[in-house]
């Protein structure tokens, strides 16, 4: 605990290792406000995209995250493996990076809807965006399974589910994340550290909410699954 006012937790890792899933579900049970940061990307190298811009160019990506509206969050597509490769690119980017910074940190500090504390994941909420969180937790997968879940995804949504292409995009946003000059994929050194590989969802969750007992709000019965 920091003795901060407004309770936070990160939870970080890789493309399919089932964050935002927890994030999600923590969030409902303590009230909290979630932000997927990741969308943050996603909308931003969309934007850049419909423009006729280059994700990958930091002259077309670092205007886009400058100008982010609530509009681009609510964009069509956000979800699509397009936006998701776009994502990987613009987030490699110092300065889009940066211009993204303060709203995540604006979010956890005060968030909204008067909640009571805020659940962020993404790649760097623990190690950058809010270091000083009440919690920081890491979750890992190895890429065979996060591959499968990401196949499994496609196909419940009724999209091509390619095994061979679904296995590039995750290994080249793999490389980008752990690569790129600022803020690279990694645990933060005081993070929890769950490899999901081998748990299904209920279990992952449970792992994670005993982690969570020291946190304000943490005594409360909200889960309805």
């Amino acid at each position: 605990m920091t003795g901060r006012p407004t309770p936070i937790i990160a939870v970080d890792g890789p493309a399919g290792a089932g964050k935002g899933t927890v994030a999600r579900r923590l969030a409902a049970q303590f009230g909290y406000a979630y932000l997927d940061t990741g969308l943050l990307y996603r909308a931003v190298g969309m934007k850049v995209l419909l423009q006729g811009g280059d994700p990958s160019s930091a002259d077309d990506a670092a205007p886009a995250a400058q100008q982010l509206t609530a509009a681009d969050l609510d964009r069509d597509g956000l979800r699509s493996d397009e936006a998701a490769v776009a994502a990987s690119k613009v987030a490699a980017i110092p300065a889009v990076r940066a211009a993204l910074l303060d709203f995540q940190r604006a979010f956890a500090a005060s968030p909204p809807d008067g909640s009571a504390g805020a659940v962020l994941d993404g790649r760097d909420i623990g190690t950058v965006i809010c270091p000083d969180a009440d919690l920081k937790i890491f979750l890992t997968a190895s890429l065979d399974v996060r591959v499968a879940r990401r196949l499994e995804e496609l196909r419940q949504r009724g999209l091509p589910a390619i095994h061979t292409e679904v296995l590039h995009d995750m290994q080249e946003r793999d490389r980008r994340d752990a690569t790129r000059s600022v803020a690279p994929l990694a645990a933060a050194k005081d993070a929890f550290v769950i490899d999901t590989s081998n748990l299904d969802r209920d279990a992952v969750f449970d792992r994670v909410l005993g982690l969570a007992g020291g946190i304000p709000g943490g005594g409360s019965e909200k889960d309805d699954r």
